[in-house]
């Protein structure tokens, strides 16, 4: 009975486990062109059109602000911008109406990635 017991929780325990490379859970879209990303010409668009609906004004939602690039900046330095948008479970998932296209989350990624620049 005991070697049953065991035998049970280590399959259990043994197809519990996953794993995912970062190719498999962020594909690469095609026609997403991330070889230079501004953040005036497109990260504030995509933060206009999924964030600052309820991260922006007075009372921003959870007290985040992303309204503007200096306050934008804390949250990519921590990596909670990217954690959020990418549904990781390392933040909340933002926007909470569901995730934000490939293309938007991979610009978004090159951005940070080319230094995050105020251009």
């Amino acid at each position: 009975m005991a070697r049953n017991c065991i035998l049970l929780l280590a399959g259990a325990l043994l197809f519990s486990c996953s794993y995912k490379n970062e190719e498999e859970l962020y594909p690469v879209v095609e026609g997403c062109d991330t070889l230079s990303v501004s953040y005036n010409q497109r990260i504030l668009p995509i933060l206009q059109d999924n964030c600052l609906g309820c991260h922006s004004g007075a009372s921003p939602s959870g007290d985040v602000n992303l309204d503007s690039y200096a306050n934008v900046w804390p949250y990519i330095q921590n990596g909670s911008l990217l954690n959020a948008i990418r549904y990781n479970n390392l933040a909340s998932p933002m926007p909470p109406s569901g995730k934000m296209n490939n293309c938007n989350i991979d610009l978004i990624a090159a951005w940070i990635n080319q230094g995050a620049s105020d251009n």
